[in-house]
């Protein structure tokens, strides 16, 4: 299946459907009056978040999605029916942006969330509603109300509780590989990875986390070399970075710098997730290199890296723990704002 994180829809609610001119003629009936119907109304546009879609590309052939038309009213004082609703269904984080890219319309964060993206016309009445005792034989009707029509964009942003960041090649992949079922395309050539993966890590019954793997950044990336930053979107909602770098490069410290500058240039707050910085492939070098370059990365970021190995397993469990636990305090601390808007709400008025 193609991945596709990004697309250009045009949505149409339905127009609501005329009201009817008609009088009630049958043999033997000496009034009859007006008896025309109501038209129905136009059809809702709805988007909605659901389990199971991990990409857009289901509106990569089709972008246009318009409503049923509200049935036209008729005699007898026959109603038309309602136009039938469209419901587009999108992967859970998937945005909703009018045609400027930046003004936010819908963001479809929890599975089951549905936002009304284009509301259907009123269908119009009959000339059965406007008889009366001045105007008894009404000879007109309302035309249906017009439907919506927009332009929207959508964003897929998967929802990841941590993210993968480091040059390409720095060994992200075969990390994902190995702390997860994931099966990511693993090679010695950079750019590998051309699309974000998903796993999810089980370290035990109630310690799970997912984790997402984008391409690698490179410097300049926010300016769109390589593959640009356009894939970072992916990791905004993570509630940690881990930050891989290849331990058998020469200049350890001006990587961590490379992607550093990216992530601080790109915005959104990415710079300021917690960072947990890992020298990988240290299965490749010997212990004194090793000591000189974590202790050259400690000197320039003031933390203490990981020294890790995706393929030997070496100090991947503590890293691991360490992400769980600032996991597990995103969580707590996007729990807490949720409970904090809840209980903001302005009381209603009481005597005093």
């Amino acid at each position: 299946m193609k991945f596709l994180d990004q697309c250009k829809i045009y949505v149409r609610s339905g127009d609501g459907g005329g009201g009817a001119v008609s009088f009630r003629r049958e043999k033997y009936i000496e009034y009859g009056g007006p008896d025309g119907g109501d038209g129905g109304r136009g059809g809702d546009v709805w988007i909605e978040a659901v389990d199971g879609l991990n990409t857009l590309i289901d509106y990569r052939y089709q972008q246009h999605f318009k409503a049923g038309t509200g049935i036209h009213g008729m005699g007898r004082n026959r109603h038309g029916a309602a136009g039938e609703d469209v419901v587009l269904k999108v992967p859970v984080g998937t945005q909703v942006l009018e045609e400027d890219k930046e003004t936010l319309v819908a963001d479809l964060d929890v599975v089951g969330k549905r936002v009304l993206l284009a509301r259907g016309g009123n269908g119009g009445w009959g000339n059965d509603r406007f008889k009366g005792p001045v105007n008894q034989a009404p000879k007109h009707a309302n035309p249906g109300l017009p439907g919506e029509e927009r332009w929207l964009w959508m964003r897929l942003k998967l929802i990841a509780d941590a993210g993968l960041v480091g040059l390409p090649n720095a060994g992200k992949s075969t990390f994902l590989a190995a702390v997860s079922a994931a099966r990511p395309k693993i090679a010695d050539y950079p750019f590998t990875t051309l699309v974000p993966n998903l796993g999810i890590v089980d370290l035990s019954s109630e310690e799970r986390f997912v984790i997402a793997d984008i391409p690698g950044l490179i410097e300049g990336a926010s300016e769109g070399a390589g593959l640009g930053v356009r894939f970072l979107g992916h990791v905004e909602r993570a509630g940690a970075l881990i930050h891989l770098i290849d331990a058998t490069q020469d200049d350890v410290v001006g990587a961590w710098r490379t992607v550093r500058g990216e992530l601080e240039a790109y915005g959104e707050g990415l710079a300021d997730r917690p960072e947990l910085l890992a020298l990988n492939k240290v299965d490749a070098i010997d212990d004194e290199e090793r000591a000189d370059k974590a202790a050259a990365l400690k000197a320039a970021s003031g933390v203490q890296p990981f020294l890790i190995s995706g393929v030997s397993g070496e100090g991947v469990q503590d890293l691991l723990r360490t992400a769980f636990k600032a996991v597990k305090r995103h969580r707590a601390e996007e729990a807490a704002e949720a409970a904090g808007d809840t209980t903001t709400e302005p009381a209603g008025w009481s005597p005093v």
